[in-house]
């Protein structure tokens, strides 16, 4: 899916994962499920792109509904994969989730049984973690297409970072919000169920008040947001 200049988008509102290109090559944001592997197939040869153009892979967060293809890229291409050094582990397999099932918020049978499906559909049982990843840190700016930035945005995971890219207008935000409850189907901004940390997860949105060149938010699971983003904060604590 073209959402600008720059900007696709492969996946659906259910999980998400985003590709920046440009003519010196493509980065891939998030690495959705590995099913999402063949999607992302799709949008490259009908961008008339081969998969040797993608240059790497910056993930928001370790989580398994992100990381999908993210090693065997990284096996078949040799390309870096960047997550936030908190979250290393997280990607690597040898540290778990700390969110506890109250943090899931609301569930309504349908929109459920549909995260459910289509995670069983795209393969998300059968994850598999990283063997290697290039940690960074808050403020790094990635010598890669787009030259992503990345802002610590702690509290869904230690690690979750915002990615953000002038060059696309796009502000890439992970899990530290959603725009569709994936569980209840509630729309709208608000924060992410299964977050390891709710209250610092509002807190740290304060980081994104302020950014320029900033079009599209796009979470990893919900529709594109194309609000002001200064609004952004406010409305999941509102959503909260």
């Amino acid at each position: 899916m073209l959402l600008g200049d720059h900007l696709h988008r492969i996946g659906n509102d259910i999980v998400a994962a985003y590709l920046v290109v440009t003519d010196e090559g493509i980065t891939v944001i998030d690495a959705g499920l590995a099913g999402h592997w063949k999607d992302l197939q799709r949008e490259l040869a009908a961008l008339g792109r081969p998969l040797s153009d993608v240059r790497g892979i910056v993930l928001t967060h370790g989580d398994t509904d992100h990381i999908g293809f993210a090693e065997r890229m990284r096996r078949e291409t040799r390309i870096p994969v960047y997550v936030h050094a908190d979250d290393a582990a997280r990607a690597r397999g040898t540290e778990k989730a700390k969110a506890t099932l109250a943090s899931a918020g609301r569930f309504r049978l349908k929109p459920t049984a549909e995260f459910l499906a289509y995670s069983v559909r795209k393969g998300g049982w059968r994850t598999t973690y990283l063997g290697d990843v290039v940690p960074v840190q808050d403020g790094d700016v990635l010598d890669l297409p787009g030259s992503p930035r990345i802002i610590g945005l702690p509290g869904h995971s230690p690690g979750s970072v915002a990615v953000h890219v002038p060059l696309a207008r796009a502000l890439f935000v992970g899990d530290a919000l959603t725009t569709r409850h994936v569980l209840s189907g509630r729309p709208g901004l608000q924060p992410s169920p299964f977050t390891d940390d709710p209250e610092g997860a509002l807190e740290v949105l304060d980081r994104l008040t302020g950014l320029a060149d900033v079009d599209w938010v796009l979470p990893g699971h919900g529709m594109p947001w194309n609000g002001p983003v200064d609004a952004v904060a406010d409305g999941v604590r509102a959503g909260a």
